[in-house]
């Protein structure tokens, strides 16, 4: 398949910030907003050390009080006021390319993974940051296709990596066929080979599978993977999803290494419905890995371990997440990093 203008970056490329949205009493966090805002700024004292953020919220005095109390520099911080419906700005924010040599942010349709939740505000965070000159690098309106930054895993080197479940699903781009997604993500993302996860799930997630749940990649021609506990409902689906990641090849048709993620403790809700732990849901930033952990000092070690070995230029730290999984997302998908 051609290669196009333009490259998708890989997440270990130079940050100028992280974009997060700040949880809120018209979220579904209402109820647990105390214990969700620990996790936040927990997440918020990790990533200032390192580089800048970027903060909507429609609270904006309440918010910096928060921060300042929390001891948050203020010239790692940028807040903006802004409505939102939720807080997975993975899935709402820009997507970063270079186009011709210079950075460029991609502006795609977000519609709560196939209409399952209100979305209109958060539909709308990327564009109003552009509009209002926050964002680091120009916009270019995709909003013609519905997609979410979960959903999409590059190596920076010509190879994006998606699950059919996801991006096949009716309720996104229901029109086009799957040779025609392929064709539009290598169009507008800059590659030249897409790679489609037939298998694989996280309980709880309510994404349709997406790859930054299950399977992520890291430098040098890596992809970690989430495994699962023998006899969970999950247990054969991640394993068939590990021996297709073994027979994938890179743009230049070399073997990516495969390396197995523990599998974390089983957690469920008040309801008794399991919640999306998993460690594949880290972020990267400019110098550190963060990784979701979830109250369980040996699986939490192993992984942060193997991340550690996976990014060995990196400090690899752990944020208990056990609050944000609670409304089915993790640490990567709250955080949305932006090229510097």
């Amino acid at each position: 398949m051609q290669h196009f203008d333009r490259r998708f970056r890989a997440e270990w490329e130079p940050q100028a910030a992280v974009l997060l949205a700040w949880p809120h009493v018209g979220t579904d966090w209402a109820p647990m907003l105390d214990r969700v805002e620990h996790c936040y700024l927990d997440i918020v004292a990790a990533i200032a050390a390192d580089e800048r953020l970027i903060i909507v919220t429609p609270d904006y005095q309440a918010v910096q009080g928060k921060l300042a109390s929390a001891g948050i520099p203020k010239d790692r911080l940028t807040i903006v006021p802004l409505i939102t419906d939720d807080t997975w700005t993975r899935d709402y924010g820009p997507l970063a390319t270079d186009a011709d040599g210079k950075a460029l942010l991609l502006d795609f349709t977000f519609n709560a993974w196939g209409m399952k939740f209100a979305a209109s505000h958060d539909n709308l965070v990327t564009a109003h940051l552009g509009d209002m000159d926050i964002l680091p690098h120009p916009l270019e309106n995709h909003r013609d296709m519905v997609l979410e930054g979960g959903s999409v895993e590059t190596d920076g080197n010509g190879t994006i990596m998606t699950t059919t479940e996801c991006l096949l699903s009716p309720n996104r781009n229901a029109a086009w066929s799957k040779e025609r997604i392929e064709q539009e993500l290598c169009r507008r993302l800059g590659a030249s080979k897409v790679l489609w996860v037939d298998h694989g799930f996280v309980p709880g997630d309510d994404t349709d599978s997406h790859i930054d749940t299950i399977a992520r990649f890291a430098p040098g021609g890596v992809i970690l993977h989430t495994t699962a506990h023998e006899g969970t409902e999950e247990y054969h689906a991640l394993q068939l999803m590990a021996r297709q990641l073994a027979t994938f090849t890179d743009a230049d048709g070399k073997h990516y290494n495969t390396v197995a993620l523990p599998p974390p403790p089983i957690i469920t809700g008040e309801d008794g419905e399991r919640l999306p732990a998993t460690y594949a849901n880290f972020l990267i930033t400019n110098h550190c890995v963060l990784v979701p952990t979830y109250g369980s000092t040996e699986t939490d070690d192993e992984a942060i371990s193997i991340i550690q070995s996976a990014f060995p230029e990196h400090k690899v730290t752990g944020i208990d997440c056990r609050a944000l999984i609670e409304q089915h997302g993790s640490l990567h998908c709250a955080t949305m990093q932006l090229p510097l």
